[in-house]
């Protein structure tokens, strides 16, 4: 009513009336007040804009030394600054966030993970079904997910909205669906009607589960490659055999997306990864996860696991005659006895000097739980050789660099401010992931 009563007055004044005095000042104030009022709602939003997390140990990513106390600045989503705090300072009118005594790391970055219908409901994963996944992911700080493989149109709509400073769930990066063919043209073909829905890479599978199924020949698997690469796209590898991954790197493979698991690798293999830059990801957890449950896991008992996990789904996997059927299961325990191989080949790989990125196939199926998978995957790693350091440059700036992604992966000015604070350091000991305190995703505190 007031603002009404003002506008009436004007509109008097400016029709040619005579306005007396009082309700002149009357205007005069009322701008006056308009006036400071937009000034605090001003510095209300910058404020709100703007944050520095302040105080802590910061793990940049980028294989520098860490900042045993520093500050990172956010505006509007990315990093504006990051230094020690005796350089860096908060601006004024920031939200400042005291993080002393905690570590901070750059969002972590799952190289082979999947959204699907992990519910089990048989329509295909919703957008709400999807949002809620990366929900999960990113309250375990895996703040980029590089789905290999299934998505469909609800994900692609996700991925397209990502580049917001009001995310608050972790990003993603799609294949769409997975390449099959029979002859090379089929191969072609499919290849140019996936590159129209806009993925950001080609997935292919070349196995024959186990000597179970058919495996792609090489004149289709060399053709997908070449279309792939004609539209512009990358060609990552579902594969299992050392002989497979060695033709595959030849033929222009752009990731190899599991482990070898036949055989130790060999001087050849580690010759064409270097030879062709090509990253491994190792997905150790992927093999655990088809034996894992012919008894109930330990990591059932787990606080960090229970948060997060599906109570029908834990059931459904402490059945009876499930876990029976899984100590009977052929391929369950062909690939228990593969593990040790993997994880062998991993640390020579490492050892090597060859780009690894932390992957687990997490959420192609619901006994894969994601989020907390990505820190078993890291525990496994470390079991295998591989120092905290060096796990997690490849769950960070390591993964980016070799998944090519620029945004994120490092704490680094104009980055996505993609940060997972802990209570405990990781490079002292990689369990230390699970002490996580706050997830932020592009400077927003990530909330269930």
């Amino acid at each position: 009513m007031a603002q009404r009563a003002t506008e009436e007055r004007v509109t008097s004044r400016l029709a040619g009336f005579v306005v007396p005095s009082f309700i002149e000042y009357d205007i005069q104030m009322t701008r006056i007040l308009f006036g400071l009022c937009l000034s605090l709602i001003h510095a209300g939003t910058a404020a709100a804009d703007t944050k520095a997390f302040a105080g802590a140990r910061i793990f940049d990513g980028t294989g520098k030394a860490l900042i045993e106390k520093g500050t990172i600045v956010v505006v509007d989503g990315r990093i504006a600054a990051v230094g020690p705090s005796d350089k860096v300072k908060a601006p004024k009118g920031a939200q400042t966030i005291d993080l002393s005594g905690k570590t901070i790391t750059p969002g972590l970055i799952n190289a082979h993970g999947h959204v699907s219908d992990v519910e089990g409901k048989g329509t295909g994963a919703s957008e709400e079904s999807v949002a809620r996944q990366l929900g999960v992911f990113a309250r375990y700080g895996v703040t980029t997910v590089f789905s290999l493989g299934g998505e469909e149109a609800p994900a692609f709509r996700l991925r397209d909205a990502q580049e917001t400073p009001s995310l608050n769930h972790a990003r993603i990066f799609l294949a769409g669906p997975v390449i099959v063919g029979k002859t090379p043209q089929e191969g072609r073909q499919m290849v140019d009607k996936v590159a129209s829905m806009k993925p950001d890479f080609i997935k292919i599978r070349v196995d024959d589960n186990l000597g179970t199924s058919v495996k792609i020949t090489p004149d289709v698997y060399r053709a997908v490659v070449d279309e792939a690469h004609k539209q512009g796209l990358r060609l990552f590898v579902h594969y299992f055999y050392l002989d497979d991954a060695k033709d595959l790197v030849r033929s222009g493979a752009d990731l190899l997306a599991h482990s070898v698991r036949d055989q130790p690798i060999d001087n050849e293999l580690i010759a064409l990864l270097k030879e062709h830059n090509v990253p491994y990801c190792p997905t150790l957890t992927r093999e655990l996860s088809t034996f894992a449950y012919e008894d109930t896991p330990a990591f059932f008992r787990d606080p960090f696991f229970l948060r997060e996990a599906n109570p029908q789904v834990m059931a459904l996997l402490q059945e009876p005659a499930r876990q029976e059927a899984m100590r009977k299961s052929k391929s369950a325990q062909a690939y228990k006895a593969a593990l040790p191989t993997a994880e062998k080949n991993l640390k020579k790989l490492s050892d090597a000097g060859i780009p690894i990125v932390m992957g687990t196939d997490s959420g192609a199926m619901a006994s894969r739980f994601e989020g907390y998978f990505e820190h078993l995957e890291m525990q496994m790693m470390a079991q295998s050789g591989m120092s905290p350091k060096d796990i997690l440059m490849s769950a960070t700036g390591g993964a980016a660099r070799a998944l090519k992604v620029k945004d994120i992966g490092t704490l680094e000015k104009g980055k996505w401010a993609d940060l997972v604070v802990y209570d405990k350091n990781p490079l002292d000991d990689i369990n230390n992931t699970k002490s996580i305190s706050t997830v932020y995703v592009a400077g927003n505190e990530v909330r269930k």
